[in-house]
């Protein structure tokens, strides 16, 4: 077969990244060699690629999904929002400038759309299927015109559309039926139809309903989504992040010990890539809570400050908040403290910033001994590495330069030498994400803390978190198998959206 699908969505967070994890899972257990696209991607939670590119976390799940090594053609643009006005711009991996959204829609996101387009051919050359993610609403009218990543993507490449639509929240045929009454002629000709997501209950209630949208809009449903647990892995969003309860669905297995582990990762603003404690909160018997206030330091065995897409004004949030001195305290107390990239640089004596808040010289916490500096040129990088004993991967995304000037190493190269972070004696910081999901790494890890916290608590021995990572994939992929019309599907994906699909007013504004 050849050919693409667009997996719209009604809303942001309808479901369009799982579902289209789950139909790329489904496709490559078919024998399909399939990619995942995504156009333009709004997200703080990033990825390195093998090549040194930056794409979205979403995308790299997906190629995983696919069984395909991601790349940056899966992601050519990246938003990260450094404010609630403006975001950096990575282009093919890189960072090209920060951009305020008015001068982004204004102009230079349409400028984008040849590259978009080189980018999506290249992989329908390379692979048999695309299935592409769009972004937000493709009934966001007002930003039709230089839209790349939804109905404008879909247009130029002659790609058919599946709405995903998110029924937990309520008012999913409203929404369906608005989401197409609300584009032009020549985009209605291309949205197919739907898809149910998150549908709790007796599908045979919800039938009488997508009969009567049926003959609203003429377009079927390809398939109605259980609600299932445990299946949101790699969002995108962090600014959305709630401040409250565990992360996730915190692995529900008993410890393997006699005590559990409780970890508390303080939300920080802009915090990138709160994945990284996902690999944590797999581990039976830890608990992993995000946190906004001192007192909810105290019963806590480790403390996680992650990584930020704004370390000055996140230094000043923990200060403002009184967190920045329950760590001083913490840290003084031997109490287990761990700084992720931006939290690394955090905990560190000053730091030196004329390229992302322009503030220049921001004194730290003072608990590890690093000076940081701010470079124009973002560090990207996949590094590996002994810890604890332990080999260890990550990557690495930050403009922070550290210079170390004391403490002990924490991440090594194999003749001993430091290659990243230190401790200092219960705090440890490191530039690399994803370190926590190396196995080995992290039940080493684990111990220390408990150790230095009294708990009588053991990692379970045999917890892989790549193959946990590929049973929520397989799950994502047997929910697309039994719960989708997949002939349907299939016939979509290689034919494109069915002829002489009608017009539903009043269409897109003039």
């Amino acid at each position: 077969m050849s050919g693409g699908l667009l997996v719209a969505g009604t809303t942001s967070d309808a479901g369009k990244s799982v579902v289209t994890a789950g139909i790329c899972r489904w496709l490559v257990r078919q024998g399909v060699k399939v990619a995942p696209f995504k156009a333009q991607n709004m997200s703080l939670n990033s990825f390195v690629t093998r090549e040194g590119a930056e794409i979205g976390r979403a995308q790299a799940m997906q190629a995983q999904a696919c069984r395909v090594e991601p790349t940056a053609l899966m992601n050519p643009v990246l938003l990260k929002p450094g404010g609630e006005q403006s975001s950096q711009v990575v282009l093919l991996g890189k960072p090209v400038g920060e951009l305020s959204a008015r001068g982004y829609h204004g102009g230079r996101q349409q400028k984008l759309l040849g590259t978009v387009l080189d980018c999506l051919a290249e992989l329908r050359g390379t692979y048999d299927a695309v299935i592409c993610e769009g972004a937000g609403s493709p009934a966001e009218i007002n930003l039709r015109r230089t839209d790349i990543v939804n109905m404008g993507i879909a247009r130029n490449a002659g790609l058919p559309v599946l709405v995903v639509g998110d029924i937990d929240r309520g008012g999913v045929f409203a929404s369906f039926f608005g989401t197409v009454a609300l584009l032009s002629p020549e985009d209605q000709a291309l949205v197919a139809g739907f898809l149910v997501n998150k549908f709790r209950g007796d599908v045979s209630l919800l039938e009488p309903g997508l009969d009567m949208l049926h003959g609203l809009t003429g377009r079927h449903t390809y398939g109605v989504l259980p609600f299932r647990h445990g299946l949101g892995i790699d969002e995108e969003d962090g600014l959305r992040v709630s401040l409250r309860g565990t992360v996730r669905e915190s692995n529900v297995a008993p410890p393997v010990g006699e005590d559990v582990l409780r970890v508390a990762v303080c939300a920080i603003p802009l915090m990138s890539n709160f994945t990284d404690v996902d690999a944590l909160a797999a581990e039976p018997g830890v608990v992993v809570r995000f946190v906004d206030r001192p007192e909810e330091l105290a019963d806590a065995d480790l403390v996680i400050v992650p990584g930020t897409r704004g370390t000055v004004r996140a230094l000043e949030w923990l200060r403002e908040r009184g967190l920045a001195e329950a760590l001083r305290r913490r840290a003084a107390e031997r109490r287990p403290v761990l700084g992720i990239c931006g939290g690394f640089q955090i905990l560190g004596e000053h730091i030196e910033d004329e390229v992302e808040s322009r503030r220049g010289r921001v004194e730290g916490l003072g608990v590890l001994p690093l000076r940081v500096r701010f470079a124009p040129e973002k560090i990207l990088t996949r590094p590996e590495g002994t810890a604890l004993g332990e080999r260890v991967e990550g990557y690495e995304i930050h403009h922070g330069v550290a210079e170390v000037v004391g403490g002990d190493a924490f991440i090594s190269d194999d003749g001993g030498h430091s290659l990243d972070g230190c401790r200092v004696g219960q705090t440890w910081g490191t530039h690399w994400h994803g370190s926590l999901e190396s196995d080995g790494f992290r039940r080493a890890f684990l111990r220390e803390v408990a150790a230095a916290a009294g708990r009588r608590f053991v990692p379970a021995p045999d917890t892989s978190f790549a193959a946990l990572r590929e049973e929520q994939l397989d799950r994502l992929g047997d929910l697309i198998e039994q719960h989708a019309d997949t002939d349907a599907l299939w016939r979509l994906i290689e034919s494109g959206a069915p002829q002489g699909l009608p017009f539903i007013p009043p269409g897109a504004p003039a």
